[in-house]
């Protein structure tokens, strides 16, 4: 019985006074070399499972950001940087890997890179969520140029089970109903040598000459064995009890045996306490080794299989990323002001934007741009490819959108954030291909895997087909209603040589290669977004003829009139669908715009 309390109450123990904690708390090391940057190994986070939280304390102002592992490491760039990389054995204090570089960064403040960013004044308490699937790590920083806070403690999840607790509670209680048992069954061994006595009369077992002779002779076989002889010679004679009975043979041998048991069981018994007692301070130092790395540990976190590639942006990023863009063009529309724009537009867009303000501001009749909304979102395009540069796409229709427009966005670097490169109107009734919006593969423009043809090839084509009116890609384009930006271009051309007759014209399509982003369709096909270049190069036919140029024109030429010659140039932005090799279809016209850009006398 009291082996049995001991055990039920070792198991009662295990989730009482010597549970393990719920939760453990490293710090990180004091006197560590300050660096502008603190980065969080992705690990950390799912060290234990569960959630983590992360307590920070530093002077004045910091942010904690969130991003793709990836991401944070190429913004980081070569800036020095602490690494919160792990927790030390004993589970106490924080393992910081420091790495030499640039004293200084820019203000992490503001990219696109972050999914989350947490702001704080002096502290800072965050719990580590993921955003998505995946890996995230984290960038802890004040201004870039300042340390980033050194006082951070992590708390983690412990393993609170204690798998001895209910044994140990069953095992003690079965030993308690053992022991109330045996005190209720009393074995009755001896009773009959008792009765036997030489006297008559009745003696205690203890003092009973059967139960001696027979201790007697248990010992005697029992120094035989040791000695390796016979036990029957050892002893001569089978002796008899006095009265003639012979005495009882195996009791002694039985009491012997169940001694050595009940001795082993509490052996046992103790052992097992004193294991589980211990186990349960193993168990929550166990918890403190990191867990499995590579596929082993995706699979157990639900993390993409190594080697997969995330979308560059999530769903929240792209929609953040884009209400920022469409609030620098709205600011800059408003006040005709370029400078405004340079934040978030940047290559077609802005050329054609800052000539159309410095139209506007001679001509007040000139049409203005078409305004760039964040709503309404009707679909996007995201890159899976973790390169710079990275492109994305946006095709909304909001306020003022008479049709709906392609929006191609651009982060040429790490350290830029996304800014818009072409705003182009969808060509009336035509149908945006259908595109993965989980990430897609993007092309190199001269890349013509699984295409009828490669990027470089579909603008080429485009480019003939508008610049001459029988081109060898007039059927390998879809045209008519569905793409009327040919026909428009064609009679816009033909226009300008009928109304000039004093003058000679050449026009040309030239494609701009550093502009050309190419994104595989759902079908095998690709989306291939890019610029042109259309020039319109004027001569007068004999010396003394004039040519006269648009208001337009004009603004930016400094005069309407010239003897010498012109040269307008426009800005177009296209994008061209590409049908997958083998495919009979011809090539469609999706989106396409074009703007004055520059005008000029010879």
């Amino acid at each position: 019985m009291m082996l049995g309390l001991l055990t039920l109450l070792a198991g009662i123990g295990q989730t009482t006074v010597w549970a393990p904690p719920e939760t453990v708390t490293a710090s990180a090391p004091a006197g560590g070399t300050a660096t502008p940057l603190t980065v969080f190994d992705g690990k950390l986070r799912t060290l234990h499972g569960g959630t983590v939280k992360i307590d920070v304390k530093g002077e004045g102002s910091f942010m904690l950001a969130a991003g793709r592992p990836d991401d944070v490491a190429a913004w980081v760039g070569k800036t020095a940087h602490n690494t919160v990389s792990g927790v030390s054995g004993d589970g106490k204090m924080l393992q910081l890997d420091h790495s030499d570089g640039e004293a200084a960064a820019p203000s992490p403040a503001g990219s696109d890179l972050w999914v989350t960013t947490e702001n704080a004044n002096g502290e800072l308490t965050y719990n580590w969520t993921p955003p998505a699937d995946g890996d995230w790590s984290l960038l802890l920083a004040a201004d870039g140029t300042k340390p980033a806070p050194s006082a951070i403690s992590m708390t983690f999840p412990n393993d609170t089970s204690t798998p001895w607790a209910i044994p140990f509670m069953v095992l003690g209680a079965l030993l308690i109903l053992a022991g109330a048992a045996l005190l209720v069954i009393k074995p009755r061994t001896g009773n009959a040598d008792d009765d036997d006595s030489g006297d008559g009369q009745g003696g205690s077992r203890k003092g009973s000459p059967f139960a001696r002779r027979a201790r007697a002779q248990a010992m005697t076989r029992s120094k035989a064995r040791s000695a390796g002889t016979d036990a029957g010679a050892a002893t001569g004679e089978t002796g008899g009890a006095p009265g003639g009975a012979p005495a009882p043979k195996g009791s002694a041998e039985r009491v012997a045996a169940g001694s050595a048991v009940r001795r082993a069981a509490g052996t046992a018994v103790a052992l097992l306490t004193a294991a589980a007692v211990a186990g349960t301070g193993v168990a929550a130092q166990a918890s403190q080794t990191p867990s499995p790395s590579g596929s082993s540990a995706a699979a157990a976190t639900g993390a993409p299989a190594p080697g997969a590639q995330a979308p560059v942006l999530l769903d929240a990023q792209f929609r953040r990323i884009l209400e920022q863009v469409a609030s620098a063009v709205d600011a800059g529309d408003a006040a005709k002001d370029a400078a405004k724009l340079a934040q978030r537009v940047a290559a077609t867009e802005l050329d054609v934007r800052t000539q159309n303000y410095k139209i506007r501001s001679q001509v007040g009749s000139y049409e203005p741009r078409m305004p760039v909304r964040a709503t309404k979102l009707l679909t996007t395009v995201v890159s899976s490819k973790r390169e710079w540069p990275r492109s994305v796409l946006a095709v909304t229709q909001g306020d003022g959108n008479v049709v709906p427009q392609l929006l191609t966005l651009v982060q040429a670097s790490p350290r830029e954030n996304y800014k818009l490169v072409g705003a182009t109107p969808l060509q009336p009734g035509t149908t945006f291909p259908g595109i993965n919006r989980g990430g897609t593969d993007t092309l190199a423009a001269a890349d013509k895997s699984g295409l009828l043809y490669s990027g470089e090839e579909a603008l080429a084509g485009l480019g003939d087909r508008l610049t001459t009116a029988e081109s060898t890609f007039k059927d390998k384009l879809t045209e008519g209603q569905s793409s009327p930006y040919i026909a428009d271009t064609l009679a816009y051309q033909n226009d300008v040589v009928k109304s000039g007759a004093n003058g000679n014209f050449a026009f040309s399509h030239k494609v701009v290669p550093e502009n050309t982003v190419v994104f595989r369709t759902a079908d095998g096909g690709a989306l291939v977004l890019g610029r042109l270049n259309f020039g319109l190069d004027g001569t007068p036919k004999n010396p003394g003829d004039k040519l006269t140029i648009g208001d337009d024109a004009a603004a930016l030429a400094g005069g309407k009139e010239t003897t010498t010659g012109m040269v307008l140039n426009y800005a177009e932005s296209v994008a061209v669908y590409v049908p997958p090799a083998g495919s009979k279809d011809p090539m469609k016209l999706v989106a396409a715009t074009r703007g004055l850009v520059g005008a000029s006398f010879k």
